[in-house]
């Protein structure tokens, strides 16, 4: 196949592309943006949008399709959420009249269009609202590794959170991109084929990777990015300054930024430097397991702990609450200052939901800010911001009324206030989503705006004036005096009387049914006029950009408030879950106690229907009552039980009131959940053994003050290999370094209720239930003591399962549990027959039990023994049979 013909057009094309080969390009070219070759043959599929090809004539077209650029936002989500960069490559000046461009003439005396590209969306790199979830970050994570330590940053650059932080443990930083949940992760190219690397991409399969430069992670230069960015001199004001893994993170992360927005980013005005170790640690299986923030059957957050919690009333609030579920505290200070502003606010509802409605007429200042600075906003962004601050001094008013510190506004209100006012003398509440077409700028903010928009008004009135006399001047009444963007103003006069047109009238254009003309005095107006328009236009667009540039010198206040309001929803969003939940305050304690009286699950009891929620009470501390273990049928509400008290917790620390009559909560460094466990085919798991791979990681990560939920280990394999396995999983728990770990342990092996025997901190409880006739009753109560039955055909039946089968289940229980041989007796139950022969059934010995008397019998030869011999040999026999059990080899 012969090259494609390479024209002007395109030589500046592939030039662009080049520089951009991981990403899909957006070449604008007048009203849309076009794609090319390999580009529009990916774009095409994706979205669905008819694949065409530039210079058909030729031996070898060129693929293209193209979108509307007005409409691109939709576009590029898409392209986004398959995976994909978008490179945006815009026209750096008009097109002027006789620029052919767009037909490839190599000749052409105006040359090409002057085009860049002005930004890379990426999956980390988003800022647009409609792209975004309004309650969740939105991040990117760089990745250094330095010598023995691994060092992460992260950045929304949304809102502008900027963090760091770095340690030696490589599963903790795992753990912590992991509880991150970046939308890109950025590694140095030298670490593509790291170990390590692929450790991350291996479990954290759905996040796009993007390699940088090796230079971009130099601590030399990433050290300066920083201080350049933050204009200071070191870092130690931000506690970073000896995290040589965590700079070189972080400064790699400013230089994609730069190399994607193509500007320099002033919203990033500081980093946050934080320990993995400052919080408890929850971690990504137990989050799956706990439902925390996504129901595991739907992957939404109906169903969740989050979703019952999150009554936030702003976009921040929501996305604050989020990281304090994920982050509970382990400062008992920290915690009970939450806790008291939560108990105030409570005490104080009336006021509390007088604030909480006017936070509703809050927009997210956190992504405001950000766009304001990045220069994506228009006029409408600008208009909510004013709205968002004209409410800030009634909320301060109102928060006078509360006496916790939490409450306190250290913001400067009045430099707000006059940001407000800026806005609103200058920005119409009207303005069109477009910054460049006018209509932005109110009248009486500029005298020489305000004399363009007046010339642009008064023409339709000069317009109307001309008609009237150019009418009676002609005599033709059918006159009209018209504009079109494409013509500007004419006179039109019906073909019927276009004889009659004064010699002074300019043809200009002919149409089937009309002539239209232009005259001197008309075309001297349209020069006028139109000079003006496009002045107005353009004098607006600067006024705009001139407002905008202050407002985005305000932008450090403008997200302390953000902060301080975001932190305020919280608050009044905790007391509004307490007094609708009725919630009770927990206690903190330092002495290892957990203490639920009354528990409940936050979500089942919002869930249930047709039956009244079952509190139960929970009693653990590190003397006594160590490890409990909970027996019972399917369905009684075992692993209720244990994620109620895991959530209780989680809730405890994070400073939230508790579903509970009483609580007191020891604090809690990690808790882990050992629940339940789907094959992951694609690396070649069983079920059984991501149980073993999460219970290897539970006994080798706990510590004297975690917290373990283990419900039904051992399941994914034989019954006594299982039982095994619980018996010493549950006795290491106990025994874990000489001091054991708070411990609930759920299984169907009643075999495990003899620990209680021999270990002194073990603990047996068991769900009740009630047979009554052949039914069964859930009674949902914790109690003391075991049980030694499970009810599974019962719970069978409450499933659905065939009566025959559940009749067929009943009759080969009752023969194992009446038979001596136990699961032995199982090969007589393979016969069909019914219920009345199977009573003169006798034990076929020969055809089901290879016992060595029967083959000895099978060897005998009768005919040939003596009488005496026969009763020798029947005595050996009878001698054999009583030195072995019945049945076993």
């Amino acid at each position: 196949m012969l090259p494609p013909k390479i024209t002007p057009m395109i030589k500046q094309y592939l030039s662009i592309k080049k520089d951009y080969s991981d990403a899909i390009l957006f070449y604008r070219m007048g009203d849309f943006y076009e794609m090319f070759f390999e580009d529009a043959q990916i774009a095409s599929k994706l979205l669905e949008i008819t694949l065409t090809s530039r210079n058909k004539k030729d031996k070898s077209p060129i693929p293209m399709c193209g979108i509307p650029f007005r409409s691109a936002q939709g576009y590029i989500a898409r392209l986004i959420n398959s995976g994909h960069k978008v490179a945006i490559c815009d026209q750096l000046e008009c097109p002027v009249e006789g620029q052919g461009e767009s037909q490839g003439n190599s000749d052409n005396k105006k040359g090409l269009v002057k085009r860049e590209v002005v930004r890379v969306v990426t999956p980390g790199m988003i800022l647009e609202d409609e792209l975004l979830d309004e309650k969740t970050n939105n991040f990117i994570l760089a990745v250094a590794r330095d010598k023995d330590k691994t060092g992460i940053s992260y950045l929304d650059i949304s809102t502008g959170t900027f963090c760091l932080s770095e340690s030696d443990d490589l599963q903790s930083i795992i753990d912590e991109i992991k509880r991150i949940s970046p939308s890109e992760l950025l590694i140095s190219d030298s670490l593509e084929n790291d170990p390590f690397t692929k450790q991350i991409v291996n479990e954290l399969p759905e996040k796009y990777l993007s390699l940088v430069d090796n230079n971009a992670f130099d601590y030399r230069n990433a050290h300066e990015r920083l201080v350049n960015q933050f204009k200071t001199l070191t870092l130690a004001g931000f506690g970073c300054e000896n995290l040589r893994s965590g700079i070189s993170a972080a400064g790699a992360l400013l230089y994609y930024v730069g190399e994607t927005q193509k500007q320099k980013v002033r919203h990033l005005s500081g980093i946050e430097t934080y320990a993995l170790d400052n919080h408890m640690v929850v971690d990504e299986t137990s989050v799956r397991n706990l439902e925390l923030a996504k129901n595991i059957l739907t992957a939404g957050t109906a169903g969740t702990l989050m979703g019952v919690i999150d009554s936030t009333v702003t976009a921040m609030g929501g996305r604050l609450l989020k990281k304090w579920l994920r982050y509970p505290l382990l400062d008992a200070d920290e915690i009970e200052t939450r806790l008291d502003a939560v108990e105030e606010a409570k005490e104080k509802i009336y006021l509390s939901s007088r604030v909480r409605d006017i936070l509703k007429s809050v927009y997210d200042l956190e992504r405001l800010g950000s766009k304001i600075s990045m220069g994506h906003s228009n006029a409408r962004d600008l208009t909510a911001l004013k709205r968002s601050l004209q409410t800030l001094p009634e909320i301060y008013s109102l928060l006078l009324g509360f006496d916790s510190g939490s409450y306190g506004c250290t913001e400067n209100a009045g430099r707000l206030d006059d940001l407000a006012q800026l806005i609103e003398s200058s920005i119409r509440q009207d303005a069109p989503l477009t910054i460049n077409e006018g209509g932005i700028i109110k009248q009486g903010y500029n005298s020489e705006l305000d004399e363009l928009i007046n010339i642009s008004r008064d023409a339709k009135s000069w317009l109307a004036k001309l008609e009237a006399s150019e009418k009676e001047a002609t005599g033709i009444t059918t006159l009209k005096v018209r504009f079109n963007k494409v013509f500007g103003y004419y006179i039109e006069i019906p073909k019927s009387r276009a004889d009659q047109a004064p010699e002074h009238y300019i043809r200009k254009q002919t149409l089937v049914n009309a002539e239209r003309y232009i005259s001197d005095e008309l075309k001297t107006f349209e020069m006028r006029v139109l000079g003006a328009e496009d002045k107005r236009f353009a004098l607006e667009y600067e006024i705009f950009n001139s407002i905008r540039k202050e407002v985005a010198e305000h932008n450090q206040s403008i997200q302390k408030a953000a902060k301080f309001l975001s932190r305020i929803d919280c608050l009044l969003n905790l007391a509004h879950i307490a007094e609708e939940n009725n919630y009770c305050r927990p206690e903190i304690n330092t002495d290892g106690h957990i203490i639920i009286e009354d528990g409940r699950h936050p979500v089942v009891e919002k869930m249930i229907t047709g039956e009244r929620f079952v509190p139960n009470t929970v009693r653990m501390d590190n003397e006594t009552d160590q490890v409990l273990i909970i027996t019972g049928p399917n369905m009684a509400g075992k692993s209720t039980v244990l994620r109620q008290v895991a959530l209780i917790v989680i809730m405890a620390q994070m400073g939230s009131f508790v579903p509970a009559q009483k609580s007191s909560i020891s604090i809690t460094d990690r808790i882990f959940t050992r629940v339940g466990a789907l094959d992951n085919l694609s690396s070649g798991h069983s079920t059984f053994m991501v149980e073993m791979q999460e219970t290897a990681r539970i006994l080798n990560s706990s510590t004297g003050k975690s917290l373990v939920i283990m419900d039904e280990i051992g399941r994914g394999t034989s019954t006594f290999d299982g039982l095994s396995i619980a018996w010493a999983v549950a006795e290491y728990l106990h025994d874990l370094k000489g001091c054991g770990v708070k411990t609930l342990f759920a299984t169907h092996y009643h075999e495990l209720t003899e620990l209680e025997n021999i270990k002194q901190r073990v603990k047996i409880f068991n769900i009740s239930v009630k047979k009554w006739k052949e039914e069964i009753i859930f009674l949902r109560k914790l109690v003391k003591g075991g049980t030694n039955r499970s009810y599974g055909i019962e719970v069978a039946r409450l499933a659905g399962i065939p009566r025959d089968v559940i009749k067929r289940s009943k009759k080969i229980l009752d023969t194992i549990e009446n038979s001596k041989q136990g699961l032995r007796s199982l090969p007589v139950l393979a016969s069909d027959e019914d219920e009345t022969d199977r009573k003169h059934e006798q034990l076929d010995l020969f055809n089901h039990y290879a016992h060595p008397v029967v083959k000895e019998l099978q060897e005998i030869d009768i005919s040939s023994m003596t009488p005496l011999e026969a009763l020798n040999c029947l005595s050996e026999m009878h001698e054999k049979v009583k030195k072995c059990s019945f049945g076993t080899a």
